[in-house]
């Protein structure tokens, strides 16, 4: 009796190791997302307030209140952006809150130039998991910035990125994101004209396409399927 109780014990820490191994490898999220280093899974863009009353208030609780499952519990990072695309620096408001623990704030009060915020949207960045767990969410690589628009323009081209950044990033992007690199400006806000601009290709801003013969200096990352 003693035998056979010894021997069901361990099978039953057998089965119930074989299964946690089972469930962790279900959890084991595919490229690029296994990344940890190099890849970031973001949420959607939540707007949840406008700057109408005492500011605009991207609070975090109420934001995975009001949008349950879409939000991770503990998020790496956070991302605030104008509704025209512009970094909170860029927009030259006075930031009261923005960090993952609170989420975004900004308070009219504050301001001393406009006498109110502009209006944000945020999104959070999440660990791996989350991103292979249904919620929505696309993959970001980190940002990179090869080339200075010293030359002829700045090329920040796929094909070269991922030769200088072996594994780095997918095969096939399905989004593309580029600022600058000194105030993070979208590309799009800038008002220059790109030769390329699309996650196939990458970022090629020419000087010869240009009004003022210049281009701005970029980094660009990439957006890949999660999973």
């Amino acid at each position: 009796m003693i035998k056979l109780l010894c021997v069901a014990i361990v099978a039953g820490l057998v089965l119930e190791s074989n299964q946690r191994s089972l469930e962790a490898n279900q959890l084991e999220p595919k490229f690029p997302c296994d990344y940890a280093t190099h890849i970031q899974c973001w949420t959607d863009w939540f707007d949840r307030d406008d700057p109408s009353g005492t500011g605009d208030w991207e609070v975090f609780s109420l934001l995975r209140i009001e949008n349950p499952g879409k939000i991770c519990l503990k998020p790496i990072q956070i991302e605030a952006k104008t509704l025209t695309g512009l970094s909170a620096a860029a927009a030259g408001d006075v930031i009261f809150k923005s960090d993952t623990a609170s989420g975004f704030v900004c308070r009219n009060k504050d301001q001393k130039i406009t006498k109110m915020c502009n209006d944000y949207h945020i999104r959070f960045s999440c660990h791996s998991p989350f991103c292979t767990s249904g919620a929505p969410g696309v993959c970001w690589t980190n940002w990179y910035d090869r080339d200075l628009p010293s030359g002829t323009g700045d090329w920040e081209r796929l094909s070269d990125l991922k030769t200088e950044n072996p594994g780095e990033i997918c095969d096939s992007p399905t989004y593309i994101e580029a600022v600058t690199t000194d105030t993070l400006t979208p590309a799009i806000s800038t008002g220059e004209n790109f030769y390329h601009y699309n996650p196939s290709e990458g970022l090629v801003c020419r000087m010869v396409d240009q009004i003022d013969g210049e281009c701005l200096n970029y980094k660009v990352r990439f957006g890949c399927p999660c999973g």
